[in-house]
């Protein structure tokens, strides 16, 4: 039994483990997806495939982790060496681009625990550059990977990665980026065999259960100031791509006794269009959202969430059926979940909660599938919401995502591009006692032909404002001087300008009432 300090300790180690394979991976790595907006993630799990550990990476990722990596460990065979490769949304992944490699721990014959990382690739096939389509199957996404062994008893299966590269648009920068995943996982699992080896076998699932005992009474403790009761709350997605407008997305939050119950009844059916979530996903921003309620002390392991318990209902838009298209709703509808959850906490805890922040990824993805192909994707920040307590950061990424943006030195020395402004948004947060943050303003110029899809949100329906604050402004798509969708593709010349004016935050209170 560890002490509390010794736990501590425990929890930075094993915590320490993950950011060493982060560092790793994005040094490693070929694209500036991975090596410069840092688009991955780093994770350690039991033997069971419960969470143990993870980085401060991107909460989309691992959050979605931690709810499927259990099932995706029972269904395979593991020996050492091995490593297991998958992007499958609906066995464990998110949405095709991020590409998960998991690898076992083994002590003597035991196995003890896995190492696992997620990595959004630029490209991994489909039908646009970027592998960010409109699309309407999962199967228009890219290569679909299920769960196989890319290394087995550490021997590379290169006709199994070949096949998976050439799917791609830049199997030279594909190869690369999963070659650096693979020695992300190695460098986790010396870390981790050194520190299992200090302890002992026996000491270490001692810990790991110590650990999520401490995160549970840490997460009930934090989830019993939400009053009992049930807090409903609603919001919508501006559309799927594909004619589909307003489409709702409800919750309701009940706390009874020290478990709490997010039911998403009355959300929309699944739609056309690819803004559909896996249920990985949809937990994953729950996860989140009832995360930041906790004390930051609070460890990143399966005992903290296993006071939460969802409820979605099967073949909604958060809990979509295969094949349905999900490559958006990994990255749009997963912030619209942290929406809604969010604004119903802040019937239960409204001095908490703060306003919506721009509530979109504003994803630009973008490339050419000619005699030079080359393939490009990357997120934009926007305002964040205010809270009672201050006001909201301006050009941030939020919520679900904690990527950097691409610098513009890299972008231009890699790609026919060239950014031609790159500012603030001023005014675009919400006025109020405290005014949300304000979104940005970025803008590409094409020096050769290219495929340009846009999957954005928060265009139509506004971020809103708490307790009077008004709402953030929606962002505005344009190319050239024509007014774009929020989800749109088109093909580009050179000399062509794409400007996207990303959302601001909303307020929180009143300027009258300074509240």
């Amino acid at each position: 039994m560890l002490d509390p300090v010794e736990l501590s300790l425990f929890a930075s180690r094993v915590d320490s483990i993950c950011g060493e394979m982060g560092v790793q991976l994005a040094q490693a790595a070929f694209s500036p997806n991975i090596r410069d907006r840092l688009d991955f993630s780093c994770a350690l799990f039991d033997a069971d495939g419960g969470l143990c550990a993870q980085a401060a990476h991107i909460p989309v990722h691992l959050g979605s982790m931690a709810y499927a990596m259990a099932d995706i460990v029972a269904g395979l065979e593991w020996a050492p060496g091995d490593m297991v490769m998958l992007n499958d949304p609906f066995l464990g992944g998110t949405h095709l681009p991020d590409v998960t490699v998991v690898a076992p721990l083994f002590a003597g014959d035991a196995l003890v625990a896995f190492v696992a990382n997620r990595a959004h690739h630029a490209d991994i096939g489909g039908e646009a550059p970027g592998s960010m389509p409109l699309s309407r199957s999962l199967m228009e996404e890219g290569i679909l990977i299920p769960p196989g062994h890319i290394v087995r008893g550490g021997a590379l299966n290169r006709a199994r990665l070949a096949e998976i590269t050439a799917a791609t648009r830049n199997p030279r920068d594909a190869e690369g980026d999963f070659a650096a995943q693979i020695s992300a996982n190695r460098r986790g699992l010396e870390r981790l065999a050194a520190l299992v080896e200090s302890l002992g076998v026996e000491a270490w699932s001692q810990a790991v259960s110590q650990l999520n005992d401490y995160g549970a009474r840490l997460a009930r403790s934090a989830l019993a100031a939400i009053p009992e009761g049930r807090f409903e709350f609603e919001d919508c997605m501006d559309d799927d791509g594909l004619g589909h407008a307003d489409i709702p997305i409800r919750v309701a939050i009940e706390r009874h006794g020290e478990d709490l119950r997010v039911d998403f009844t009355g959300t929309a059916p699944q739609v056309q269009g690819n803004i559909n979530c896996p249920l990985s996903v949809t937990a994953a921003g729950v996860f989140y959202a009832l995360r930041c309620l906790m004390p930051p002390q609070t460890p990143a392991c399966a005992g903290t969430f296993s006071p939460i318990h969802l409820s979605v209902p099967e073949g909604s838009l958060l809990n979509a059926l295969r094949p349905a298209a999900v490559a958006a709703g990994n990255v749009e509808t997963s912030t619209r979940v942290v929406d809604v959850v969010l604004g119903a906490l802040a019937h239960a805890l409204p001095d908490r909660i703060p306003a919506a922040s721009h509530g979109s990824m504003n994803n630009v993805a973008m490339g050419y599938g000619g005699k030079h192909p080359w393939g490009y994707y990357e997120t934009l920040g926007g305002g964040m919401g205010a809270g009672r307590n201050g006001g909201g950061l301006s050009a941030v990424q939020t919520h679900m995502t904690n990527t950097r943006n691409t610098p513009i030195e890299v972008l231009e020395s890699r790609y026919p591009l060239r950014v031609r402004r790159y500012a603030l948004r001023r005014c675009s947060g919400g006025q109020g006692a405290r005014p949300g943050g304000d979104g940005l303003i970025r803008s590409y110029e094409f020096l050769a032909p290219a495929h340009v899809t846009l999957l954005t949100e928060r265009r139509r329906h506004a971020p809103w404002g708490l307790d009077g604050g008004g709402d953030g402004a929606p962002g505005i798509n344009r190319l050239n001087d024509e007014i774009l969708p929020g989800k749109v593709s088109r093909e580009v010349q050179p000399g062509d300008v794409l400007t996207i004016e990303t959302p601001g935050g909303g307020a929180f209170g009143t300027v009258a009432s300074g509240k």
